[in-house]
């Protein structure tokens, strides 16, 4: 069964009963109120432009634990090539809005609402951008949302070869000197796979989510 959420009552149903795809719930808005109430419990949305808000807590997650970031051998030299530097919030509108414009074309999740509800998270420090430079120059980045001591990813973008990975192995690594347990990717892709990414339990996941939340 999918849950219809409330407007008016911020509230999700037990992550447990989602469908087998993830698929917990409809409806309800993307305040920032629900959509922290959601991240701190593995729930997130994700759905197409003119469908209702559809809400996902997969039984199976993926991650990276920042101190496991994998550097392959062209990337470590490629840092070492080139002047590599990473901001943190250096615009994150403008961020997001180049994550969403990569994906335009083959269809996104990333609206016009969910633009506005993610800047007004960021607005009152719940949402982090992360951008890159190589050489001067703005390469790639990614945003998410931030609670306390986690980091819940939601895309990324790269505009120079490169650059989205040292966005993410940059933060990684900032990420592991303050002991943030985990960076959430929400799904597997080889991309992903390859810079550390590993599938863990929805209990692990919860785990790791708690220790975070908890710092």
């Amino acid at each position: 069964m999918v849950y219809r959420l409330s407007r008016r009552i911020i509230a999700f149903p037990d992550p447990a009963l989602a469908e087998e795809d993830g698929l917990l719930a409809v409806g309800g808005d993307l305040s920032v109120e629900r959509l922290v109430l959601a991240y701190a419990n593995g729930i997130f949305p994700w759905y197409e432009p003119g469908e209702e808000y559809l809400w996902w807590c997969p039984r199976e997650r993926y991650i990276i634990r920042p101190d496991h970031i994998h550097v392959s051998h062209s990337m470590g030299k490629f840092l070492r090539r080139h002047d590599v530097r990473m901001e943190l919030n250096r615009d994150y509108a403008d961020t997001m809005h180049r994550c969403r414009m990569k994906r335009e074309a083959e269809g996104t999740w990333i609206t016009d609402e969910m633009e506005l509800a993610y800047l007004e998270l960021h607005r009152r420090g719940l949402a982090t951008s992360v951008e890159a430079f190589v050489d001067g120059q703005l390469a790639g980045g990614l945003y998410g949302v931030s609670l306390k001591n986690c980091f819940f990813g939601e895309s990324m973008f790269s505009d120079m070869e490169n650059g989205s990975k040292a966005a993410l192995i940059l933060f990684a690594r900032q990420a592991a000197e303050k002991g943030m347990p985990l960076i959430d990717c929400q799904f597997h892709t080889p991309h992903l796979e390859s810079m550390g990414g590993e599938k863990i339990t929805y209990i692990e996941y919860m785990e790791l989510v708690k220790q975070g939340l908890e710092a």
